[in-house]
């Protein structure tokens, strides 16, 4: 199995199983889980990431409804071919618009939304951790 790290942040104001499916994505995406790694079973990942069984497997549902995995009886949870996968800039573009309406219902205009992208850019490593 390759190697998967995954990090939930609670006080993000992002639902964990969000956070589990986005880095899980990005991992997919940019080539750090290729077709055919196997992903934690979602008993083991809930566990080390102290969430429910349920949270991981409503993750594990949208990447399987998506096109990023594949879970089958004797497999487990597996990375699906790369040409099923939406292009680099149609992710960019969903997390664009699905960060634009959680600032539009935070009540932050685009100026200060486009100021929190700026500061989170420059303070961000790959997975999303503050440099703190």
């Amino acid at each position: 199995m390759t190697s998967l790290r995954v990090v939930v942040d609670t006080e993000r104001g992002v639902a964990p199983w969000r956070q589990v499916h986005e880095q899980i994505t990005h991992a997919i995406a940019s080539g750090a889980l290729p077709p055919g790694s196997r992903l934690p079973a979602i008993r083991q990942l809930a566990r080390d990431l102290a969430l429910a069984t349920g949270t991981v497997a409503r993750a594990y549902r949208e990447l399987e409804t998506t096109g990023w995995v594949h879970t089958g009886r004797a497999r487990g949870t597996v990375v699906t071919e790369q040409p099923r996968h939406p292009a680099p800039q149609d992710l960019l573009d969903r997390a664009a618009a699905d960060f634009a309406r959680t600032a539009r219902e935070l009540g932050a205009d685009a100026d200060a939304a486009v100021i929190a992208v700026r500061s989170a850019y420059r303070t961000s490593d790959v997975t999303g951790s503050t440099d703190d």
